[in-house]
């Protein structure tokens, strides 16, 4: 089985590193071509695609880690051409729901498989191969994937039909903000209160309040250190799903308008850092 991936990002990067790691990956394809003749260099064997047709014409599965709805349906048009009956393609961008069920209904007739897989565990858990996948589709397409998956994550589901895999991914993101929100108030909190930083964080991460984000990003965050990890403009952007998603299911929920209210005013004071955790610069300004 040939595999081709698209997309070298943060994220896309060491996820297909694994993947050649595992020895399954054949050609890779990036809108920057330096970034994929950087990536073919430092991993032997594997081909580079200057063009999205002639990447598809050449694999069998496709997977593809873009940034938002109009990149992967910008993609999808320029694979389209090359496409075969036969052939699966798995998304592991975030999009929507509708997004997801669109493509997966205009690929269908072209007798090619979509798998929407959008991953969770952040640029640590892609680097580590640790990150957990969320699956919507064909059960037949998701359990032939498998075998990729199990070369960058800890656990994959498959959770239902098409747009499953990215409903399950708004759920995700919406406690990511929600956790967000409370650890970088908490801790924004604990330095009004002149609370000792170090004793406190230990306590903290021991005890009920412990979670991934302040074990990660506590010390960073209180360092003004926010050079890596998830940017704010991207959770901006999965929380605007995750609203829509709410609204058709007649779900009210406070933490999603309170983080998109204060990741809006982040993002426009034009300071913002490369992750979430810059969210602490509003909370104790």
């Amino acid at each position: 089985m040939k595999i081709g991936w698209i997309g070298l990002g943060a994220m896309g990067w060491p996820m297909a590193g694994h993947l050649h790691g595992a020895g399954r990956l054949d050609a890779v394809y990036n809108r920057s071509p330096e970034k994929a003749s950087a990536f073919a260099e430092q991993h032997s064997g594997v081909r580079v695609k200057t063009g999205l047709a002639e990447l598809a014409e050449a694999v069998d599965v496709i997977a593809i880690c873009v940034s938002a709805d109009h990149d992967l349906l910008a993609v999808i048009d320029a694979i389209e051409p090359g496409l075969q009956a036969g052939q699966r393609i798995v998304d592991h961008s975030t999009v929507s729901p509708t997004t997801a069920r669109e493509l997966a209904g205009r690929l269908r007739n072209k007798q090619v498989g979509f798998v929407d897989a959008p991953v969770t565990g952040g640029v640590e858990g892609a680097v580590k191969g640790t990150l957990a996948i969320m699956g919507g589709g064909e059960w037949e397409d998701f359990h032939a994937l498998e075998p990729l998956f199990d070369a960058y994550c800890r656990v994959h589901h498959h959770l239902g039909p098409s747009g499953a895999g990215q409903a399950a991914k708004a759920v995700n993101q919406l406690m990511v903000a929600g956790i967000a929100e409370a650890v970088c108030e908490s801790l924004a909190l604990m330095d009004k209160l002149d609370l000792p930083r170090e004793p406190m964080l230990e306590l903290l991460a021991g005890g009920a309040a412990g979670n991934w984000f302040l074990d990660k990003r506590g010390r960073s965050m209180l360092a003004d250190e926010f050079d890596i990890g998830f940017h704010p403009k991207l959770l901006f952007k999965d929380l605007k799903i995750c609203k829509a998603l709410c609204k058709e299911a007649g779900f009210e929920s406070a933490v999603v308008d309170q983080a998109l209210s204060d990741y809006k005013q982040l993002i426009d004071s034009g300071d913002n850092g490369r992750d979430i955790s810059a969210l602490i610069r509003i909370k104790s300004p």
